[in-house]
């Protein structure tokens, strides 16, 4: 009831010290539990905790302090969160990980060499024990401290389960290395383990270094989208000299001069010059845009050949780039549904693995005969060496973070795990017409007549830079090259047309009921165009003088080149193509014909919208709706998944679950496949994850032992237990190289 009636805060901070899905769900459980924590989501992959809280219940030290007593650490200092200290921590972390892995290998090799071939030499136990104390003690410490920070909170991660195998197999070996007559009175051989703790320990430390860089490449689209921000620029000051600045001191107006082949660092709008801008790295789109005065530029786009100066219009986490980061962090910090699944079965598997193993330790020495404690221990060791709540843990979110960062490297963001889920279901699109299917602007498409004097494009152009009709600044644009003539007594007729004075002579320009009102004679090959091309859904401009046309041009928003192939590969992936407009039937019936769209509505005001989508999804479709985001956002928020159309910071993230920023409609069906691909993925993990755990820790129990004899060796239970969560990151990063 609290978060209801007060305003509540949503952040992300790293997390240090997690090693499998039993921490990020012991963490997530921590923070839940504190009084003014409204959600705390945990993401193993990225080591982040997103949670939303209420600020005047709790603040992040209280929930850092929390966090610690259940031993681990958050970090929630802002400017190491997102800064060079957080990628020095981490990188120090990885080296030491790095050198205690190549340590404890390099000590382990001799002691598995004499444990499985030379065990019958002089002194082998001794020497055993003297290489395998430092793997354990020192190389393995951090698995005991961790194991018993969590005995502490009466809780348990995969650090208890390395602690307790690797503990019990050398605690028992330096036993019978001791005290070797305890066995012998029995009749028993006193059989020494230290190879299989060493073993163990040497192939989780490899395992979590493999797994740490598996990790790091899941994670590179993030970082590629931040080092595309330069940490300084170059800011022109009032006194015209240009001045280096370090990127968080510039405020929004103030002149940035770019030059060839620099990073352009904020948002903002071009002042002078002119130059070609690669906006791949944001947009996916390879062709760089030619950039003028009063063009936008974005924050993360590279400058080509020439030099501009821009006007900062938006800086820091205003910036596109900023919130392309913040989606995709957001994105990847999000759960699949699945993924609640997995929580569940990650809160409970290290306690049921570890009664697994005591079981398993208890049935051998009741039935497994004089060697039955040495087996049961032996049994219990290897079941808590195999199992893997890594896997598990890292299953859903890797698969996560590579889509969604291939996503966003494409130009497509997608808000979170659940729309990625739905998008693959689609099977029914709904596209508005202007912007998403059209290019959103008109464009004189055609022309016909004019003769042979020069004058009258001329005094066309003066007529249409005068005039404030929404087509006459197409027109403008389509005679740019031209001269305008200066007209006199300009006077516009409204839904008409208008009409000036030149040298004397009145000229016209609009439908041709002004033209025909006026008695003015339109001759027959420009009527006949003029049919044809309403027909074809444009509209036309006559231009004439007090006795005859001159002159017919046609005006259109033009279909974009990409939309008919994007309908068509949507149809070939069995979904259903909807075009709504506002406009008359004719013109929608033309621009779906183009497209190849079969069905259409015409005149359909922004309310109706979500209506067609409600009643779609009445029939039993799930409907994406493809529009420019703010005079769709109704019908944006009714489809299953809302896909913003747009380039730039106008684009309306907040409203739809999905976001292309090229306004390329073929970004649509690729959405779709990288859904598909992602959520294949997640299944193929999850199902290896749980089928490892499912088959391997009978198997180490000794369910096999009756059938045919078969018990499995620890060393071998660790080599697999390491690479199942290295096999499961690896199976996600080959979403990387999917096309």
């Amino acid at each position: 009831m609290a978060a209801q009636n007060n305003p509540t805060i949503k952040k992300t901070f790293p997390v240090l010290d997690m090693a499998c899905a039993s921490c990020a769900a012991n963490v997530g459980k921590t923070l839940s539990s504190l009084t003014g924590v409204i959600d705390a989501g945990v993401n193993l992959a990225t080591a982040e905790v997103s949670i939303t809280y209420i600020p005047t219940l709790i603040c992040p030290d209280e929930m850092r302090k929390a966090v610690q007593s259940a031993g681990y650490d958050l970090i929630i200092d802002e400017s190491l969160s997102d800064g060079e200290n957080l990628e020095s921590i981490h990188q120090q972390k990885f080296k030491q990980l790095k050198t205690k892995a190549v340590w404890a290998s390099v000590l382990t090799l001799p002691v598995a060499a004499t444990g499985m071939f030379f065990m019958n030499i002089p002194c082998a136990n001794d020497m055993m024990w003297a290489l395998s104390t430092p793997v354990v003690l020192w190389t393995g410490r951090d698995f005991f401290i961790n194991a018993w920070k969590q005995a502490k909170h009466r809780s348990a991660n995969m650090d208890t389960l390395v602690a307790l195998s690797t503990g019990v197999a050398y605690l028992f070996s330096v036993f019978n290395v001791l005290l070797p007559q305890f066995w012998m009175n029995k009749g028993l051989h006193p059989h020494v383990y230290f190879e299989a703790a060493a073993v163990v320990i040497a192939f989780v430390l490899l395992g979590k270094v493999l797994e740490e860089r598996a990790k790091e490449s899941a994670s590179s689209a993030i970082k590629k989208l931040m080092e595309l921000q330069p940490k300084t620029l170059t800011v022109v000051r009032e006194d015209g000299v240009p001045m280096q600045t370090p990127i968080e001191q510039v405020g929004a107006g103030e002149i940035i001069l770019v030059k060839p082949g620099e990073k352009i660092a904020l948002d903002g709008t071009v002042e002078s010059g002119s130059s070609y801008v690669d906006e791949s790295l944001l947009s996916g789109e390879p062709v760089a845009v030619l950039k003028q005065e009063k063009d936008k530029v974005f924050a993360g786009t590279i400058n080509q050949k020439g030099s501009f100066r821009f006007r900062a219009d938006k800086v820091g986490s205003d910036t596109l780039l900023a919130q392309i980061i913040k989606t995709v962090r957001e994105a990847q910090d999000s759960k699949a549904p699945v993924q609640k699944l997995v929580d569940k079965v990650a809160g409970i598997f290290v306690p049921v693995v570890i009664a697994t193993a005591l079981v398993a330790f208890i049935v051998w020495n009741i039935w497994g005969g004089d060697n039955g404690f040495t087996q049961g221990l032996l049994a219990s060791v290897t079941v808590l060496v195999i199992a893997c709540p890594c896997a598990l843990g890292l299953a859903t979110p890797t698969a996560i973070m590579v889509g969604m960062g291939k996503g966003a490297e494409k130009g497509i963001l997608i808000k979170d795990a659940e729309s990625l889920e739905v998008l693959r279901k689609i099977n029914a699109i709904v596209l508005d017409k202007t912007g998403t299917v059209t290019e959103g602007k008109p464009e004189v498409t055609d022309e016909y007549g004019w003769g042979v004097h020069p004058k009258w494009k001329r005094v066309f152009l003066g007529m249409e830079r005068q005039s404030e009709h929404p087509l006459a600044e197409a027109v403008a644009a389509y005679l740019r090259d031209e001269e305008a003539s200066s007209v006199s007594q300009f006077e516009s007729i409204t839904g008409k047309g208008a009409k000036a004075l030149f040298e004397g002579e009145t000229y016209f320009v609009g439908s041709s009921r002004l033209l025909e009102e006026n008695n003015i004679e339109i001759a027959p090959s420009i009527r006949e165009k003029a049919l044809l091309w309403e027909d074809e859904a444009k509209t036309v401009i006559l231009f004439g003088d007090s006795k005859r046309a001159i002159a017919a041009l046609a005006v259109a928003d033009r279909i974009k080149p990409s939309s008919e192939k994007a309908v068509a590969e949507l149809r070939n992936l069995g979904i259903e193509v909807h075009l709504l407009t506002g406009d008359n039937e004719t013109t929608a019936r033309a621009i779906a014909a183009k497209a190849g769209i079969r069905r259409f509505e015409a005149g359909v005001l922004p309310g109706q919208k979500a209506d067609y989508i409600r009643e779609l999804q009445s029939r039993g479709k799930i409907v994406a709706m493809a529009g420019d985001g703010i005079n769709d956002s109704a019908a944006l928020a009714q489809a299953d998944v809302g896909i913003a159309m747009g380039k730039g910071s106008d684009i309306a993230m907040n409203v739809a679950k999905t976001t292309l920023i090229s306004s390329d409609l073929t970004k649509i069906p690729e959405a779709i496949r990288l859904s598909k691909s992602t959520v294949t993925t997640i299944k193929q993990n999850l199902f290896w994850a749980f089928i490892y755990n499912l088959i391997g820790i009978p198997i180490a129990a000794g369910i096999l032992y009756p059938i045919n004899g078969f018990l499995l060796n620890p060393m071998i239970a660790g080599a697999a237990m390491a690479l199942s969560s290295v096999s499961v990151v690896s199976n996600s990063l080959r979403l990387k190289w999917k096309k």
